[in-house]
């Protein structure tokens, strides 16, 4: 029995509008550069189908594919900054408020031989 995988099945609505648009995104990026398909391929060593797919904006598509292309058209800066700890107010909150270093629950250790 094959196992689902609801993330690229039915992935969250926000998920997959923001996956639809940085496709839309890239493809602009792509025409603007008057960039073929072929030559963006050779630039970031893929075949066409992952380009035509991450265009569309499919879930299923490599997140280095996406970011091959973020690079291929010089626009990688932006996600380098993506999920930066010194920028996520509500970690830092957080942080504040524990002093806990990792973020996994602890049984201690056993002495039990």
């Amino acid at each position: 029995m094959a196992r689902k995988n609801l993330l690229i099945d039915a992935p969250p609505y926000a998920v997959e509008q923001a996956i639809k648009r940085l496709g839309k995104n890239l493809r602009t990026a792509r025409l603007r550069r008057n960039m073929t398909i072929e030559q963006v391929v050779e630039k970031i060593g893929t075949g066409p189908r992952a380009v035509m797919d991450a265009e569309k904006g499919k879930i299923s598509t490599g997140m280095a594919v996406y970011t091959a292309l973020l690079w291929a058209y010089d626009l990688l800066r932006p996600f380098q900054e993506l999920a930066d700890p010194h920028s996520d107010i509500e970690g830092l909150a957080l942080d504040q408020m524990s002093s806990r270093e990792r973020a996994r629950t602890g049984k201690g250790l056993d002495n039990d031989f």
